[in-house]
């Protein structure tokens, strides 16, 4: 029996928008775009997927069937809508879609191609406001290939997917319809690679997924290293290829945070197994089979990752100074370090590397997650709850019932 096509909707114009729009059109789906920019998009969208040395080794093109800026003219046909934006606008996008969901679809599957931060936690916010009984959530873990936008709206280089991806779904039990609906056509079905894992729980992504980790350390790493600023674009180290061993150390020293953090939830939590909690580098050994031993390497020695630049801004000397407005501090402080902070003050677990980054980033951006003494400023985070992800901004406030 040939299994139904749904129309999907993707939501925002991040790379893997661009990717996943051809993967579903080739794969028999109808694919709807609600993004702010429609015009800047062309009707038929080209993923070439290409080896390092840029070799292309197939094309996949797909028609977007309808594109709009207006969630009223794209979301109510939707079977799945899946956001594809910086973490920090997730909020903001659900708050948009809610009031334009078909509530006649038995059921409608509402996701992200990220699962930084506590996306269940998002949609049962916008659940509860507009009596939304028919969602089916989910959130992949990490984006499931390494892609690059090559031409807003209409061309993206994919250099490969994951051997396994993770994701977490609630209702629990919808895990086995969504993947044989959706999820097998966003990696397996194309690619022959990627296919998908069910996680226990959001936690577990909220807890283990790499980017809030990387990124931060990265950029206090720079920060130690140069003071944040350099004489001009040639003098700046690239992101990943020039990752030192004082980058690795802080990184090292926020993942061990993390590994003491997932510790305690595994110990609060005894009924769950928690299988894809994973630290770094058991994380990049599950989905890429990686041989590294240590950090460092791990970047150093990626390819796929070489080019990627240290995000900065000019100032009108023709200097450089790393760009603290960029998501690695929008998204993987807020929405990242500080959700784990917040799980760590409930279980009394110090969190001494996690604490020094958000205190540096905090004096930088002119915020106050935490107080002096390094807990958490729940007056100022409150105040400003719609810039984190903190459970207490959804109404959360015991540790008891962080889980679904």
């Amino acid at each position: 029996m040939t299994k139904p096509k749904l129309t999907v909707c993707v939501v925002g114009g991040g790379n893997s928008a661009h990717v996943l729009i051809p993967f579903l059109a080739t794969t028999g789906h109808k694919v709807n775009l609600l993004t702010r920019r429609p015009n800047e998009w062309q009707d038929e969208v080209v993923c070439d997927i290409v080896t390092i040395e840029n070799e292309i080794t197939d094309t996949f093109r797909g028609q977007i069937n309808k594109k709009s800026s207006d969630p009223s003219e794209v979301i109510p046909e939707a079977d799945a809508i899946i956001l594809c934006m910086p973490v920090h606008q997730y909020r903001h996008a659900l708050d948009r879609i809610a009031p334009h969901l078909n509530k006649e679809k038995e059921d409608v599957f509402v996701g992200t191609i990220y699962g930084q931060a506590g996306f269940n936690w998002m949609v049962h916010e916008v659940e509860r406001e507009y009596d939304l009984s028919n969602i089916v959530c989910f959130a992949v873990g990490l984006i499931p290939w390494i892609c690059r936008t090559t031409k807003y709206g209409h061309h993206v280089q994919n250099y490969g997917g994951k051997l396994i991806n993770i994701v977490a779904v609630t209702p629990p039990q919808k895990f086995e319809k969504l993947n044989s609906l959706l999820l097998d056509d966003i990696s397996w079905t194309p690619m022959k690679k990627g296919k998908f894992k069910q996680a226990c729980s959001f936690l577990s992504l909220t807890l283990s997924v790499d980017n809030q980790m990387i990124h931060p350390s990265r950029c206090y790493g720079l920060w130690k290293e140069y003071g944040g600023k350099w004489p001009d674009l040639k003098s700046v180290p690239y992101f990943y290829r020039d990752f030192d061993d004082i980058s690795a150390d802080i990184l090292k020293g926020v993942d061990e945070d993390y590994s003491a953090v997932r510790a305690a939830v595994r110990k609060h939590f005894v009924d769950r197994p928690f299988t894809y909690m994973l630290s770094y580098l058991d994380l990049e050994k599950l989905s890429h089979n990686s041989k590294h031993e240590n950090i460092k390497a791990s970047f150093k020695d990626s390819p796929q990752l070489g080019a990627i630049k240290t995000p900065t801004l000019e100032l009108e000397d023709g200097s450089r100074i790393l760009d603290t407005t960029c998501r690695f501090f929008t998204d993987d402080i807020p929405y990242g370090l500080l959700l784990a902070k917040w799980v760590a003050e409930q279980l009394k677990v110090k969190t001494p590397c996690i604490d020094e980054i958000i205190m540096w980033a905090q004096n930088l951006r002119n915020e106050h997650w935490l107080n002096d003494d390094h807990s958490i400023d729940m007056n100022f985070c409150m105040t400003h709850k719609q810039l984190t992800g903190l459970p207490p901004s959804y109404g959360i406030n015991n540790v008891d019932d962080i889980l679904d």
